[in-house]
């Protein structure tokens, strides 16, 4: 009779002793979850400072490239002012040329 209560009271011994063990493994499960959770938050956190940090570098080179737009067009207006003036020269140098032509044809 004595084997059956050690068997009996080994058995209840592995009972008690799993199901700590089941406890112990779910309250570490438990526990790593918001650890889990923050290290997701402390990523999306950096992913979003990155994003952020590549959207104002992009702005930044946008206003370059604007200005560097106003400053070509500035330059293209001014060589179209002096070609305007450059054609008007040459052209009033020609009429005062075939002027002089003139009267040298009817000087002849």
């Amino acid at each position: 009779m004595s084997r059956p209560m050690l068997f009996v009271f080994l058995l209840l011994i592995l009972i008690i002793t799993s199901q700590f063990e089941w406890r112990q493994q779910l309250v570490v499960d438990i526990d790593t979850t918001p650890t889990l959770n923050q290290n997701q938050q402390q990523i999306s956190r950096r992913e979003e400072a990155v994003k952020e940090k590549i959207i104002l570098s992009q702005e930044k080179n946008i206003q370059r490239l604007n200005e560097l737009v106003q400053s070509l067009q500035q330059q293209l207006l001014q060589c179209k002012g002096n070609n305007k003036t450059t054609n008007g020269t040459v052209s009033h140098l020609t009429e005062h040329v075939i002027e002089l032509e003139r009267e040298q044809i009817l000087e002849d």
